[in-house]
């Protein structure tokens, strides 16, 4: 096969505007598919990038956009016309507003307002809390994930601590993996939950759906979720509860699947609605009522437990006459604090 041109090795087929790598296909190449013979031709760069760079329409035979699955007949002139990709700004710093509640020398931990994406993926290689950090501590761009040992779904607010150092790094994952840190959560759930229960059902990825996650998987991971009933409440004739959840375990969507299991799917869920009442609609409410509002942990280095509270924002406060309840029926800090505090340690 003819070697890559680059604009440097043969100008005549230089754009003024645009750098492009040129390729003529030899004979001995029909049949086969053009994703396989960029790879082939340009190791340099993944597959799933080259397949990007199709499917955006940065590829040309012959003059014309085509598919990846094309199927070449030899002798074509090929063009391809690299692009940055989305990931490569994924650990670049932003200027993005942190609601910090405590920092020192080895942690971080931070109130995450809903609508605010953790971690760069795909659909939100940008304006996550992980940039947020990089623009303000940009040491954490040496710790893997930028020091982020644990998450909270996009549109859930609450305490999430960061590492600073590799060994609180460490002794966080540790913790979390010995169940030791302790996460609280205000969950408003249509539905009459008994006073108090607990959840132990695996959670694992939809096979027929695979942006979400469900109960009982086979394939999924043990999980367990503990709650009690703080308030009860009507929407016209529909049932609605306030619950205090404490994780004992941390999978994607934990909390919201295990109680959508039970019949009690959170109020503004857009995904995990089995029961949610037609009268939801008129709430106009649309994200999952659900707030991390505690957390406890041993420091990594100054050896003792810390606890931290925060209420939960105004659009959740808000909700609460809308439910008929109010502000009293939250948890008082200074309860949470100590009972936290004296929690045993598994």
């Amino acid at each position: 096969m003819a070697l890559p041109q680059t604009p440097e090795s043969n100008p005549v087929d230089y754009i003024d505007d645009e750098d492009f790598i040129s390729l003529e296909i030899p004979l001995e190449m029909a049949g086969e598919r053009l994703d396989k013979v960029l790879a082939g031709s340009l190791p340099d760069y993944s597959r799933n990038r080259l397949k990007a760079w199709v499917e955006a329409g940065a590829v040309m035979v012959d003059g014309k956009v085509t598919k990846a699955r094309y199927l070449l007949m030899g002798g074509e002139s090929v063009k391809v016309f690299p692009r940055e990709m989305p990931e490569q700004f994924a650990l670049s710093p932003e200027d993005i507003s942190l609601d910090i509640v405590y920092e020192d020398e080895s942690i971080i931990v931070v109130n995450k307002p809903a609508g605010l994406v953790v971690h760069p993926a795909a659909g939100n290689w940008s304006g996550t809390l992980l940039n947020g950090f990089l623009f303000r501590y940009p040491e954490l761009k040496s710790l893997p994930r930028a020091g982020i040992v644990h998450r909270l779904d996009k549109d859930t607010s609450g305490l999430m601590v960061v590492a600073r150092t590799p060994h609180a790094q460490t002794s966080l994952v540790r913790q979390l993996q010995e169940r030791t840190v302790g996460r609280r959560y205000l969950a408003w759930v249509w539905g009459e939950p008994p006073s108090h229960g607990k959840v132990l059902a695996s959670v694992g990825r939809d096979q027929r759906n695979r942006l979400k996650m469900t109960a009982g998987s086979p394939q999924g991971k043990p999980a367990a979720t503990l709650f009690r009933r703080l308030a009860k409440g009507l929407v016209g004739e529909s049932a609605v509860a306030l619950l205090e959840c404490r994780l004992e375990t941390g999978r994607t969507h934990q909390i919201r699947v295990h109680l959508e299991s039970l019949g009690f799917p959170l109020v503004g869920d857009p995904v995990y609605r089995k029961k949610t009442p037609g009268v939801a609609k008129n709430l106009s409410f649309n994200r999952q009522a659900l707030h991390a509002f505690a957390l406890s942990l041993q420091h990594p280095s100054l050896d003792k437990l810390m606890t931290w509270f925060r209420l939960p924002p105004q659009g959740l406060l808000e909700l609460l006459p809308k439910l008929g309840m109010d502000g009293e029926v939250l948890p008082n800090e200074a309860s949470v604090m100590g009972s936290m505090q004296n929690e045993p340690q598994k």
